[in-house]
Parts: structure tokens; C-alpha cells; sequence
């Protein structure tokens, strides 16, 4: 049986959840395969390193990394990484590089080790809307997707994974400014995504992208 370790972030800027996570442990729930669930900081340093040990310590076929995207409408599934960090705002450690690599003498992007626009057509063939996003941004959503990426071209050949924004909870967007996607809809994806994963190699041929 094919092995998948699922990471979320913990809570940053002001909030007091992160729906990434919650998404996280309710996909755990629903799968029927030996899944893994990490929980991450948010932080430059410790995200890559704890990142690093949960892979080395589960073995998994997958690794799917899950971050929040405020603004966000969709499920947004990463196709860049980006070998650059230039922090809006500190981290939960108080770092806030500017202009820096996550990987000195890294490649500058990679690409995701994932069928994205299939993994886009599974979420959105269970009701959850989703699209491809060509940037990460340049905080620690990029560069723990880099870092991920870059472990798999320079140590884990064999292994496939990628990285996935989620919008706001319901309960975060409670004013109605931005766009929500509620966890459990989300794990409802994730479930559908995984799988996807694990069976396609070859990605399927359609346009879509977003920036934004």
C-alpha cells in the first residue's frame, strides 16, 4: 500500500486557526491509506527541517503540503517553486528575510512533482472548486514547497509531491470580506487529490493557470 504524509500549518498572523491543518486531519480520517500528519510551524528554518525529518522518518510515495491563502476562492494547486524568500511580515520565529534563497546555489524554480490540472480536475469532480495558481508567493508556503521539491530532485527521485492552498475558514472570514472554503470540504479534495496522485503520471492536457 502505497505511504502519504500530509503536512498543515500552524496558526500565523493574529489568527487563532489555520484551516490548512484543519483540512489536514480530517483527509486523515477519511483515507483508508497509512497516512501521516504533520503539523508545521511557520517558520523559514524549522518548517524545512521538520519537513525533512517526517519524510525521513515516514517514507511516504506522496507528500501533499497544505498552506493558507487568504484572498483565495478556490483550492489552488502550486506548479512553481520559486528558490526565493521576500517575507511580507515575520514569521512565528520573528524572521523576515528579504531577497534570500531557500536553497543557496538552488536552481531558481522547480516544478511541482505532481499531476496538477489532474489533481485540479479531481477536486473539482467532487464539488470542491479548484484551479492551477503558477505562484506560491515568497513566503513560507514557497519556500517549505521549494524545499520539498528540492529534497525530491536531490534525494527522493521516486517520490511525488507538491503543495496546495486553501482559502480562509468560515469561521476566519466572519466579517465577509474574502473568500471561505470550508475544511471539511477541503479534506473532501485532498481525498480525491491523493489518490489522483498516486495513480496518474502523465498529467492531462488542458489550459488553465492562475497568478493570483
Amino acid at each position: 500500500m502505497p505511504k502519504v504524509l500530509l503536512t498543515g500549518f500552524e496558526p500565523f498572523g493574529g489568527e487563532q486557526t489555520n484551516p490548512s491543518w484543519e483540512a489536514v486531519e480530517l483527509a486523515c480520517e477519511r483515507l483508508s491509506l497509512p497516512t501521516t500528519a504533520v503539523e508545521l510551524p511557520v517558520s523559514f528554518a524549522d518548517s524545512a527541517l521538520q519537513l525533512r525529518e517526517a519524510i525521513a522518518t515516514a517514507q511516504p510515495d506522496l507528500v501533499l503540503c497544505l498552506g493558507q491563502a487568504a484572498g483565495r476562492a478556490a483550492l489552488t494547486i502550486e506548479r512553481v517553486a520559486l528558490n526565493l524568500i521576500d517575507a511580507p511580515i515575520p514569521d512565528n520565529a520573528q524572521a523576515q528575510p528579504i531577497d534570500e534563497p531557500v536553497v543557496a546555489q538552488g536552481p531558481a524554480a522547480y516544478f511541482a512533482a505532481l499531476p496538477v490540472k489532474a489533481c485540479v480536475e479531481a477536486s473539482r469532480a467532487v464539488g470542491v472548486p479548484a484551479a492551477a495558481s503558477l505562484t506560491a508567493g515568497t513566503y513560507v508556503c514557497n519556500s517549505t514547497f521549494y524545499y520539498l521539491s528540492h529534497l525530491i530532485a536531490t534525494e527522493y527521485p521516486s517520490l511525488k509531491g507538491g503543495f496546495i492552498h486553501v482559502p480562509l475558514s468560515p469561521k476566519q472570514g466572519i466579517d465577509g470580506g474574502q473568500a471561505t472554503l470550508d475544511p471539511s470540504a477541503v479534506a473532501t479534495a485532498l481525498v480525491a487529490i491523493v489518490h489522483t496522485a498516486l495513480r496518474v503520471d502523465t498529467d492531462i492536457a488542458s489550459t488553465g493557470g492562475q497568478t493570483h
